[in-house]
Order: C-alpha cells, then structure tokens, then sequence
C-alpha cells in the first residue's frame, strides 16, 4: 500500500541539492543460482557496489548530497572518522577530491588489523588524504559524542591555518557537525524509489530489503521510503555493532528527522524499525567463520565479491534466515550490496584460515 507517489516523493528529494558524483540507477538483478540453492525465496541484488566512486558504495548516494553542502558552505577541508578500514572515509576523501577539496580523516584502531598500507587505508593514502590515526576501544560503530572532543581539536586546527572546515558525521546520517539535515539519509529515501521502479519494471514485488546496518542513515532511509511508497515491503537491517534496542532508537530518531526535512506527511514508529542484532557475533569488524563462508558462498554461486565487515554478515544473516523460515518460500527479497570489498584485502590472513580445510 502506498501512501505517496514515486513522483511526489522525488519532487521532495529534488528540493535538495545534489552533486553529480555517480552514474545511477544501480542495477537490480536476480541471484538466480543463489536463490536455488538456498532453497527458499527468490533474492535479488542491488548492487551499490557499482556507484562507481572509489571502488563503490552505499556512501557514494549519501555523499551526492553531503559535498554539495560543503561546496555550499564554501569548505575546502572535509573532516570525518571512522574505523582504520572505514570504506566511509575512503569514499569522502575520493568525493571531497573530485571536488578540489582536502580530507582529513580520523581513524581509529578498533579491531585487531595491522596498521599498514593495505585495503581502504592504502587507498586513502593514494588520495593523499590527511590520515591521524587513533586508539579506540573495539567493536562498536563511533558516534559524534564519542569523538566531540577530538573532532573539535582538528577543526579548531584547521580553521587556524586559514582554511574552512566541513564535519561530515560518521555514515553521513545523523545531524551533527556541520550537517543541519540528515543528508545520507534523505539519498536512501531516494534508493528505495529507485528501487521500487525497478521491481515494478521487472515484474516483482519486493517484500523485504535487507542490508547491513552501521550507522543507520541507510536503514532511516529505506523505512521512510517504504512507508511512503509500499507500507508492505519491510526493511531488515542486519546490525553490525550495536544491540537492537539502543541502535532502533537512533534509526528512529534519524527516520524522524527524515520525515521532517523533507516534509513528508506520513509517520514512522518503533515498530517499523526491524533490526537483528544476533549476527553480531565477537564484534564489529571482527571476522568469524559464518561470514567467511557467507563471502565465499555468493561468489561461487554468482561471481560477486562481499565485503568482511558489513555485507558478508548480511548475507550470513540472509542464509541463515532463510534456512530458519523466516521468510515464505514465494517472497521477494532484495539484498542492498553497500560495498567495502577492499576490506577484505587486510582480512586476507584470517579469510584463509577460516576458508581453507581442516585436517
């Protein structure tokens, strides 16, 4: 059931404006030997791994938006965090150079990788980005709370060698820094139109879209779409970090402030935030052997690469769901792919530890 239009959501979406950064839409395709063998629904993938910028990304959509506000703002230094494999960072710091623009990027130690040049970080340093790297507790996604005091000693340093900064916050989804709008959000809302056309021009229904869920503004994004455009399809968000309960509320608190920016005249409850936090396991970033054989088993059914981090536990979620009978055998489930492949480069050690046979 739809409340609003595609037409009159992005009637909406086009109040705010966007760089042109990456060619869309992002293919929407049918996993036809992976839905066979697993027995269960028919799964499709959209592949926003293939945006193009830096290696793909559901960041790219969001980063449409974000640049055009420092652009706006007359920034010529973005300022972000996040992990030191963070495929965030790596896609900021390729966007703010696409745009004349310096990024500084933070990025903590918070899983037991090498601090080398390798995966995203050998990346950011091609892109010559301005890296600090930082010590932090492991297996939780930083919010800005978590790093104000940092974040403001960077940006006081910026502003005292005569440049101005942008603080775009971890994800770029939840207001802070110098976003006054959930901007990364707002380009999700946008993806769930986008694709919601496509399911309609290839035939199918979407019943449920599930995708890996960090910082929240995809997940945010998705529920206001579908609660505008199709109250039937639900959004699942795989967490990679936090607990359900305390991860919900700042889903629904970016949802919120989504409905709000964009004027929309329809209302999000708890209700219609559905978030499985059992696939966390040790921890975020922490690889184990679900995920493992979750990587291995897409690619050898349908050639596509996940990433360790986020779309390797979705899908390890996906399998085991479907094993479950969580879904019904004639559902259409679409599978986000949010990029981050170069991660599994750094991973590459433990990925063949927990992939190769045993004795």
């Amino acid at each position: 059931m739809a409340v609003m239009s595609i037409t009159e959501v992005k009637k909406k979406i086009q109040g705010f404006p966007r760089a042109d950064l990456i060619p869309l839409p992002t293919p929407l395709q049918k996993m036809e030997n992976l839905s066979r063998a697993l027995g269960g629904p028919d799964v499709y993938i959209k592949r926003d791994d293939l945006t193009g910028l830096a290696f793909g990304g559901n960041k790219s959509r969001k980063l449409e938006f974000i640049i055009q506000d420092a652009l706006d703002k007359k920034a010529d230094v973005v300022i972000t965090w996040a992990a030191l494999q963070s495929n965030w960072c790596l896609q900021t710091a390729a966007a703010a150079r696409k745009f004349g623009i310096k990024p500084l990027l933070i990025l903590f130690k918070m899983y037991e990788l090498p601090e080398e040049y390798d995966g995203n970080l050998l990346l950011d340093y091609i892109l010559d980005a301005d890296v600090r790297i930082r010590e932090d507790e492991a297996g939780k996604v930083l919010k800005m709370e978590d790093v104000a005091e940092i974040i403001e000693e960077v940006e006081n340093e910026v502003k005292e060698g005569g440049n101005t900064p942008y603080v775009a916050p971890i994800g770029g989804s939840m207001k802070g820094g110098s976003m006054d709008k959930p901007l990364g959000a707002i380009s999700y809302v946008n993806a769930f139109a986008e694709t919601l056309e496509q399911a309609q021009e290839q035939g199918f229904k979407i019943g449920s879209i599930l995708h890996a869920t960090g910082s929240g503004g995809t997940q945010a994004g998705l529920a206001v779409g579908a609660k505008a455009l199709s109250e039937d399809t639900r959004i699942l968000g795989i967490s990679v970090s936090d607990d359900k309960a305390s991860f919900g509320k700042e889903v629904l608190t970016i949802a919120q402030d989504t409905i709000e920016a964009l004027g929309l005249n329809i209302e999000i409850k708890e209700d219609d935030i559905i978030i499985f936090d059992e696939y966390i396991k040790e921890g975020y970033g922490v690889l184990n052997k679900e995920v493992s054989d979750a990587v291995r088993f897409l690619s050898l059914k349908e050639g596509i690469f996940l990433d360790p981090v986020y779309t390797g536990k979705a899908m390890a979620a996906l399998m085991d769901l479907i094993k479950k009978g969580y879904f019904k055998r004639d559902d259409s489930i679409v599978f986000l792919h949010t990029g981050g492949t170069p991660a599994l480069f750094p991973n590459k050690r433990k990925l063949v530890d927990f992939l190769k046979p045993k004795d």
